[in-house]
């Protein structure tokens, strides 16, 4: 009894394990297939890139904490598209 009582608890993290594969497979067939996905993971990418870049810099000009917020808000901005674009894909609808 106590191992389908460890088996029926493990249920809900094997079904989020599947989830996530599913989506990393829908990842991959938007990247492959869709061009406004595949550029704004790019930019997502680059946006990330120059966050570190200048978080990394222990001394930041006015200028910079300007840049560091603007960068936050467009990455903001990307992932949100992505993830609609995402949704689309999942119910079929083209977002």
């Amino acid at each position: 009894m106590r191992a389908l009582a460890l088996f029926v608890s493990d249920v809900p993290a094997m079904r989020m394990e599947a989830d996530a594969m599913t989506q990393e497979n829908l990842i991959e067939r938007l990247v492959a297939e869709n061009e406004e996905f595949r550029r704004l993971r790019s930019e997502h990418q680059g946006y990330e890139r120059e966050l570190e870049t200048l978080n990394g810099n222990p001394a930041l000009s006015a200028d910079q904490h300007w840049r560091v917020s603007e960068l936050k808000k467009l990455k903001l901005m990307a992932k949100d598209r992505m993830e609609a674009i995402i949704r689309g894909n999942r119910s079929g609808v083209t977002a």
